[in-house]
């Protein structure tokens, strides 16, 4: 298989050897699913193995060193631990281990020598023996393994150019061809047909679904049209569309055509309070209007109220696909580096080159949109429309992070699956598009949902007793994202999903609703394997991971019968008073106006219908508005709805989550973009499996000074009265200082000096890391505060007998003021 010298190998003619190999262990891999001790799925088979390969292990897989085998197959590269406990044979097969990657989650092999590095590829060779095998994942993963000085360098050779070559840049075929690797089998096959759904989420692929939504947001005034059954109607919505009881279906098949792709306004939520969320696309003002046709379409857009309209304009605040693709891109660079090229950014420099990706910018920008739409359901007695070009991307984001915001039950599990299911999957986002799992259209690549699980990870880090669902769960479907296996995923409208399944052009729907469909695979190719959607997790992960996902939270009581879909019955009186039937109004950019041309059919510059039934109200009325808003938000809970007792009172359940969205507050997912980091740095060659990780030592060394400084200081008893005052501080200084720049080293500037021959201040300057033992000396030095650890409970519990100045000499620092939405 390899030719030329010792330390140089080509490839010769691997394709065929593969084939080979694959067909000869086509027959035993049917009947063994235990292959070398690699639990294979049914008709998987092992292209290459390599013994005496230890693998590099995350933080949170505890870091360290880990021995065993590396296998490569037709569609993973698997890494078998030594201890690896034997698994039934009996048990439901799981896509992919714990140690394992899926060939398309590769983005690039680079081998690691002594001292050069090289990026793999099929036609490339090699002048060198590998020392490290390194595997740069789409997901953000960075995977090392180092192989042993006793593996044979032809071995080492061989799995590195079978890795190279099995992986390639994803095409058309090349999909098609994983997907039949992973679930093409006979026995895959039927064992996916058997599958059943999980029943405790809302799938929203029936109506009977979308009336279950209804029922428990207390929308009575809302009924479920299959207007858009056979998809004539628009080819990117779902079948099913919610629209208000009062707008007959002949109405409403004369509105699709004078919007954008037909995405006419639906409804999507409705508030406690009385409020209804709807997105809907750009307006066609290039299309002749009759005047039937714009009354049934102001009846839809004013839903059940007949006051008030506001639309929400994502097009001037929200940043687009392209540059949501630049920032991710540059993210990446930044987070993983390149070790093939050694280019890295200096530590001095990371933050600032972090905050020129604006990838903190656009989470900021969307939680603050979000925000702003929460605000505005909480009022109550309005309609909001969530207006986007294409009501595709931005639409998607915010409309599901209102809900997250709001509702209680979208922040559970199933809660948030459904969520997803209902806002992103039925509404027709591109996934196939924006993630490009085919590499035909990179200027359509853009991961619009990879932003919005970043946004919820942000309420998460600081609300986390108020979600239900774990950043486990937001990091697995993050990196189920990446793997072409799901139904969830590979398609961009409900449309094409059918497609897959039925032949929707025979389908027939007479009038008495009885349909006769063919059958489900009918109309797909027979040698398809059948796709599973993604929430099927038993598939991907093991019942410890699994149990991961979710955390005991307190669940919200469901809400009592409701009246007229309004919990608040009672109209406050200003309702009347201060606005006019037909009221629209545009929010951009955090304030209300009322251009002339909103809507546009009033505007009276195309079409003939130039004179609306309903008034339009003039600039001079919005700051009404503003005060009906105010006079609705400090109305009273409505009786129906359940409250639980809080520190100030009665706690609405409904009440919008408002996260920080100061500079400040605003972080990087660690978890998600750092956990490949250390792996891309030059720690990756320990003598001995044994040996700490270089981090590991230095945090020992520095717990070993500080040991040394208590015991020096403990020795020594310096009289009370000669040691300078030094004035006690509050966490509250310390989280006002965090708004600076220097927040890590502020705090500690408003120190005295002590004398020389104390030793008190070392102590409680002393350096910490995060990976050091928590362990802390618990003498009368330990338990000064740090910035760390903050007071400790015995200090602060017996008495300071050193000498405090007065309070009005602390100077403080200054507060930037509340800034929940800037």
């Amino acid at each position: 298989m390899l030719t030329g010298s010792r330390t140089t190998f080509k490839v010769r003619q691997m394709l065929p050897d593969l084939k080979e190999r694959m067909l000869s262990q086509s027959s035993t891999s049917a009947r063994s699913r235990d292959v070398f001790g690699l639990r294979c799925l049914p008709g998987e088979c092992v292209l290459q193995r390599t013994a005496m390969v230890r693998k590099k292990l995350t933080a949170r897989e505890g870091r360290g060193w880990l021995s065993g085998t590396l296998f490569c197959t037709h569609f993973r590269v698997a890494f078998v631990p030594q201890d690896n406990p034997k698994t039934d044979d009996n048990a439901d097969p799981i896509l992919l281990g714990d140690h394992d990657i899926a060939l398309p989650s590769i983005e690039k092999v680079v081998a690691v020598g002594p001292n050069r590095t090289k990026l793999v590829t099929p036609n490339s060779s090699l002048k060198f023996t590998p020392e490290e095998l390194v595997l740069y994942c789409r997901d953000m993963r960075v995977m090392c393994f180092l192989f042993d000085r006793l593996t044979p360098d032809a071995q080492v050779i061989e799995i590195t150019y079978t890795i190279a070559k099995t992986y390639q840049p994803l095409k058309p075929e090349s999909v098609l061809s994983f997907q039949n690797a992973a679930l093409g089998s006979v026995e895959m096959k039927q064992f996916l047909s058997n599958r059943r759904r999980d029943s405790h989420m809302n799938w929203f692929e029936s109506a009977s679904d979308w009336e279950q939504e209804l029922e428990r947001c207390g929308a009575t005034s809302w009924r479920v049209s299959s207007v858009n059954d056979r998809f004539e109607m628009s080819t990117s919505l779902s079948k099913f569309i919610v629209v208000p009881h009062k707008v007959l279906d002949t109405e409403l098949k004369k509105i699709f055509a004078h919007f954008n792709e037909g995405r006419i306004p639906r409804w999507c939520w409705r508030h406690p309070r009385g409020s209804d969320l709807l997105r809907m696309s750009s307006f066609q003002n290039n299309i002749y209007h009759e005047k039937d046709d714009l009354r049934n379409l102001e009846m839809v857009l004013f839903g059940c109220q007949s006051s008030l309209c506001v639309v929400v304009e994502l097009g001037d605040e929200l940043p687009s696909p392209p540059d949501i693709q630049l920032a991710h891109s540059r993210l990446r660079a930044l987070c993983l580096g390149d070790i093939s090229t050694s280019v890295s950014v200096p530590d001095d420099k990371w933050l600032s080159t972090l905050e020129s990706t604006h990838w903190l910018d656009y989470i900021r920008s969307c939680l603050r949109k979000a925000s702003e739409v929460s605000c505005l359901l909480r009022s109550g007695h309005l309609t909001v429309a969530l207006q986007e070009v294409e009501d595709r991307d931005m639409s998607c984001v915010v409309s599901s992070l209102v809900q997250v915001m709001c509702d209680p039950h979208c922040r559970t599990q199933h809660g948030f699956q459904g969520l997803v299911q209902k806002e992103w999957v039925m509404a027709g986002h591109r996934f196939c598009s924006r993630i490009n799992y085919h590499r035909d259209s990179d200027k359509e690549e853009a991961p619009v949902f990879l932003l919005f699980l970043d946004c919820v990870w942000h309420l998460w880090s600081q609300f986390p007793s108020r979600f239900q669902l774990t950043d486990d769960f937001l990091l697995a479907l993050h990196d189920s994202v990446h793997l072409p296996l799901f139904s969830t995923f590979l398609s961009n409208c409900q449309r094409e999903r059918c497609k897959r399944s039925q032949n929707v052009g025979q389908s027939y729907t007479p009038v008495n609703g009885w349909r006769d469909m063919l059958s489900p695979d009918s109309s797909s190719d027979p040698s398809d394997p059948p796709l599973p959607p993604v929430w099927d997790w038993a598939l991907q992960y093991s019942r410890e991971r699994q149990d991961g996902f979710s955390q005991p939270v307190c669940a919200a009581r469901p809400l009592q019968p409701l009246l007229n879909g309004n919990l608040n019955t009672n109209l406050d009186s200003h309702r009347l008073a201060d606005t006019i039937p037909g009221s629209v109004f545009l929010l951009s950019r955090g304030t209300f106006t009322c251009p002339a041309n909103l809507p546009p059919w009033r505007s009276g510059s195309s079409g003939v219908y130039k004179k609306s039934h309903r008034r339009a109200l003039s600039s001079e009325n919005v700051p009404g508005l503003e005060r009906l808003l105010k006079a609705w938000a400090l109305t009273e809970l409505p009786q129906n709805i359940p409250a639980s007792s809080g520190p100030k009172g009665p706690l609405d359940p409904y009440e919008p989550l408002q996260p920080l969205l100061m500079a400040s507050c605003m972080s990087l997912w660690r978890e998600c973009y750092l956990r490949g980091a250390l792996h891309a740095q030059a720690f990756s060659h320990p003598v001995s499996a044994n040996r700490p990780h270089p981090v590991d030592r230095l945090a020992q060394e520095v717990q070993r000074l500080k040991d040394q400084l208590t015991q020096v200081s403990t020795s020594r008893s310096p009289d009370p009265l000669t040691v300078t005052a030094e004035p006690q501080r509050t966490d509250t200084n310390l989280n006002q200082s965090s708004n600076n720049s220097t927040f890590l080293y502020s705090a500690l500037r408003r120190r005295a000096t002590p004398p020389p021959t104390s030793t008190n201040q070392h102590t409680s300057r002393g350096p910490s890391s995060a990976s050091a033992p928590p362990s802390r000396p618990t003498d009368r030095d330990g338990n000064k505060h740090s910035f760390l650890f903050g007071h400790s409970a015995v200090g602060e519990a017996r008495s300071d007998p050193r000498y405090h100045p007065p309070p009005s000499t602390t100077k403080q620092p200054k507060s930037n003021g509340p800034s929940l939405t800037s």
